[in-house]
């Protein structure tokens, strides 16, 4: 299985990993599956943390390569495929993840039900 963490994922990973659903704790940690963040998750956890609404690991970087996360860049391809998109979301980060899960062929850990709405394989957290 490939996975695209959604940002609450990746930090209750991090943080408190109990949170999540046991299905997805163990997709996670499953060193048989790969498991990506997006660019889009450093970059929502970046705007957050500097408006004082989020304390996150102060090395990102760091954190995923210990958990064996790889990196997901955007791509113009995966802004483009935004348009394209119902518009059932209107959070910017998440509808990007959602045209990288879907141009990618990932399925994306969230507890987010709007994603569900969106034809892209979704694992519950």
């Amino acid at each position: 299985m490939t996975l695209l963490l959604d940002t609450h994922v990746l930090l209750w990973w991090l943080d408190e990993p109990r949170i999540l659903s046991k299905e997805a704790r163990n997709a996670i940690g499953d060193g048989k599956n790969t498991v990506y963040v997006s660019a889009v998750v450093a970059w929502e956890i970046t705007i957050n943390r500097a408006l004082g609404r989020l304390d996150a690991p102060d090395d990102l970087e760091a954190a995923m390569v210990a958990n064996r996360f790889l990196p997901l860049p955007v791509t113009v391809k995966h802004a483009l495929a935004v348009t394209r998109l119902p518009d059932h979301h209107r959070d910017p980060f998440d509808r990007l993840l959602i045209a990288q899960a879907r141009h990618e062929g990932l399925r994306i850990v969230s507890r987010d039900a709007m994603i569900a709405l969106y034809d892209v394989p979704c694992l519950v957290a």
